[in-house]
């Protein structure tokens, strides 16, 4: 499949999706969307691929939607157009996300990167929701994966403020895992993604799967669908296999079955 806005390249056992609208400093427009959501189905079918990375360039990750696309367009258009069934399709992707961000990653983009699993960030990255200055508000999970992550207090100063944060400050409130220097930022984030590639790529997923139930439902309820995840994963060879490497005190082979 040929893309226009997003370059693939496949690393076996990882894939790296570049945003590429640098004239528009990676701005999400509905073509790009579609794209990325087309590129991470192709890549969960494949299974020469066990984690995936979304990045940007030096100057941004994505620096927000893309405002032409939008301004004119009143409630009715917004609703027909269903640009969020899109996001909705990226929800279901079931290997692991991996955000190595660089400079902005504003509005859309850093809803895109929560999204993600997990985020690297360069030490040049800005998160922030600046919606509130242009007449609107987050409408692709910022104001509901913000709060989960970083509470409801800080969530509110960055939707209600505009306010964009550092790198660091990000690392504070817990909005990413690593801070790194921003040349090394895809590096670090391709040997994380390595790291995860190596493990039994079934209990990936439902580990996954397990973690982002918890957000969804209660403990009670978690701790039921997480035990159940935990037995199936008993009918798979790779569970043989790990449990007799680690007896055998020998690195596992895994099969993904």
């Amino acid at each position: 499949m040929e893309f226009e806005n997003i370059v693939l390249t496949k690393e076996v056992p990882i894939a790296i999706i570049q945003l590429n609208r640098p004239d528009a400093l990676n701005a999400l427009n509905h073509h790009m969307m579609t794209e990325l959501a087309a590129c991470l189905d192709q890549l969960d079918s494949d299974r020469s691929v066990n984690a995936i990375i979304i990045t940007g360039n030096e100057k941004a990750f994505a620096a927000g939607a893309d405002i032409k696309e939008m301004e004119s367009a009143g409630t009715v258009e917004m609703l027909e157009r269903d640009s969020f069934s899109v996001w909705d399709k990226m929800k279901r992707i079931g290997k692991p996300l991996i955000a190595a961000v660089n400079g902005f990653a504003l509005g859309g983009g850093c809803e895109l990167a929560m999204m993600c699993d997990i985020i690297i960030a360069g030490e040049t990255a800005k998160f922030g929701q600046p919606e509130i200055n242009i007449g609107v508000m987050p409408g692709a999970g910022g104001t509901q994966r913000l709060p989960r992550v970083v509470g409801k207090q800080k969530a509110m100063e960055m939707v209600l403020t505009g306010a964009a944060i550092n790198a660091e400050e990000a690392l504070q409130w817990g909005l990413v895992n690593k801070v790194v220097p921003a040349e090394m930022c895809l590096e670090e984030t391709k040997s994380l993604a390595r790291l995860i590639a190596s493990k039994p790529p079934l209990a990936v997923k439902l580990a996954k799967e397990s973690i982002l139930k918890a957000f969804d439902i209660s403990l009670k309820d978690g701790l039921e669908f997480e035990r159940k995840n935990f037995c199936m994963l008993f009918s798979t060879e790779d569970q043989k296999e790990g449990m007799r490497a680690f007896i055998e005190k020998r690195k596992p082979q895994w099969k993904g079955k």
